[in-house]
């Protein structure tokens, strides 16, 4: 009795490992449908919601919450970023503040509704302040004192800026991980 049930395991597990060697080989082909896997679109309804509303592109926002979260909209950083978008609860708060949202709670964070609307509208407010996606990038990720700071100190060149110039290791990782989601968003899905 026991054989059988290790055989069956075995043979489940040999299914899952051949069809994730599939979906790795049909993405390495370029096949659309298995890399939409590999790059899903959830959530898509409420993204192209606020998007729509604080002019953002659908396809950066699903790039950064791939990057931020991999679609977890419990997910918590070691550094206390919350939900889809990992916001900080300083920053929601403000955001709270600056949008009128005068019910907002931080369990509010963990909510795919409203996290979406959160990281959209603060990734709009980057974009004004920045018009650069890489330094809205580099804030979203680094703070934009941070940014602000390398800017004035010309740590970071405007004329010919390149995200190896970045400072910060951890975002200059991060910066070159949402663009490689956005550019393949951007493959996958077009401009919406």
């Amino acid at each position: 009795m026991r054989k059988k049930g290790f055989r069956a395991q075995r043979l489940k597990r040999s299914f899952i490992i051949l069809f994730i060697l599939l979906l790795a080989v049909l993405s390495v082909m370029q096949i659309p449908m298995a890399q939409k896997v590999l790059y899903p679109f959830p959530y898509r309804p409420i993204i192209e919601k606020y998007s729509s509303e604080y002019g953002v592109d659908p396809l950066l926002v699903i790039a950064v919450i791939r990057a931020e979260s991999k679609f977890i909209p419990q997910s918590q950083s070691h550094k206390g970023a919350q939900g889809l978008m990992q916001l900080m609860p300083e920053t929601a708060q403000w955001i709270a503040e600056s949008i009128g949202d005068e019910g907002f709670d931080l369990s509010d964070l963990k909510k795919p509704e409203k996290n979406i609307q959160y990281g959209t509208w603060y990734l709009a407010s980057l974009q004004k302040e920045f018009r650069n996606i890489t330094l809205v990038l580099a804030a979203y990720n680094g703070g934009r004192g941070h940014v602000n700071e390398w800017i004035r100190t010309q740590q970071l060149d405007l004329t010919n800026l390149r995200e190896e110039d970045i400072p910060f290791g951890e975002t200059r990782e991060y910066v070159h991980r949402v663009l490689q989601n956005y550019t393949k968003y951007i493959t996958l899905y077009e401009r919406l």
